[in-house]
């Protein structure tokens, strides 16, 4: 029984392996050689170059004075050097609006970090729904949600806004018993319920790309087992949907704390975000128009920092449907 037992059992190849991991990586180059020229990358150089000359255009103009920059351009920094930390600290402590630049901070993290968090709960549950659940007019929903993507936000602002402000109710029942405009003042309620929407169309078709490619059999494997459809979810599908799932929170939160006219419809003032701060910076007369560099600065770390932090998932989120085998 011993002699048949090591007969039939395979055994793990590692000269085989080694083999086709070198042919994988030479493949690897070939393709990397053919897909790179000299040409594509002056091409590439040049535009980051024409892409960083307003950046770091902006950049030195927030830490100049603001007599310096109203008299002479930024590039004359060079001969004649004065930097300030002033635009910075006034950018922080006005604002054109109710609130300064540093109270609406506090405000963009309150919309953001939920509307990512809720978008990716309901577009992953949607996502997983198309994919592996048998259910009749799958094919069409799925079509129609995906064409609501060609649907501009603006058609839904005003039936959004009457919902809010009169309350949502089916038949006799209501859904949000009591919900107007000036109770919604008090929360940012509108504005995640508004950003989820606007954003399944999207999130749906990116996750159900990357959740469709999971093996078949790993499913029907846990199917025997006498797995539901949660446990496959919870258990199977996100741990294995992580890189498109940071790939879609990169944009989400990207989008979402850029947001501007989503949250000037549906934000009370008392919760404006940054960005609607930072469009009344300059003042009515546009005479403080150089805070609005250092403002943007400040705008801009928190979008670096999750995407710097979510780099390693973003292509591979994105690619993960593109092909299949």
């Amino acid at each position: 029984m011993t002699a048949v037992e090591s007969e039939t059992t395979p055994r793990f190849d590692k000269g085989a392996a080694r083999k086709v991991d070198r042919q994988t990586r030479r493949l690897e180059s070939q393709a990397q050689k053919r897909l790179s020229s000299p040409l594509a990358t002056i091409i590439a150089i040049a535009i980051a170059f024409l892409w960083t000359i307003p950046t770091l255009g902006l950049l030195i103009t927030s830490f100049r004075p603001g007599a310096d920059s109203a008299a002479t351009g930024w590039w004359t920094v060079f001969t004649d050097p004065d930097f300030t930390l002033g635009n910075y600290q006034a950018a922080l402590t006005s604002g054109g609006t109710a609130l300064t630049l540093g109270q609406s901070f506090l405000n963009s993290l309150a919309i953001t970090i939920p509307v990512t968090l809720f978008a990716l709960a309901v577009a992953a549950l949607g996502a997983y729904a198309f994919a592996w659940m048998d259910f009749k007019g799958r094919g069409f929903l799925f079509v129609a949600v995906f064409a609501l993507q060609i649907v501009p936000i603006q058609m839904a602002l005003v039936p959004l806004l009457t919902l809010f402000s009169r309350g949502l109710e089916i038949g006799d029942v209501a859904i949000f018993p009591g919900l107007e405009m000036r109770e919604v003042d008090r929360s940012f309620a509108t504005v995640w319920i508004a950003h989820t929407i606007f954003a399944m169309p999207l999130a749906i078709f990116l996750l159900h790309n990357f959740i469709s490619q999971i093996p078949g059999d790993v499913i029907e494997a846990a199917r025997v087992d006498g797995a539901g459809h949660g446990q496959i979810f919870f258990r199977i599908v996100l741990p294995l949907s992580g890189p498109a799932l940071a790939a879609f929170a990169i944009f989400e939160f990207i989008w979402v704390w850029n947001d501007l006219l989503v949250a000037t419809i549906f934000a009370p003032t008392s919760s404006l975000p940054m960005t609607q701060t930072l469009n009344s910076l300059s003042g009515s007369w546009g005479d403080q128009w150089f805070l609005l560099s250092a403002g943007a600065f400040l705008v801009l770390i928190v979008p670096v920092i999750v995407f710097l932090a979510l780099q390693r998932y973003f292509v591979r989120g994105l690619m993960a449907g593109a092909t299949k085998g």
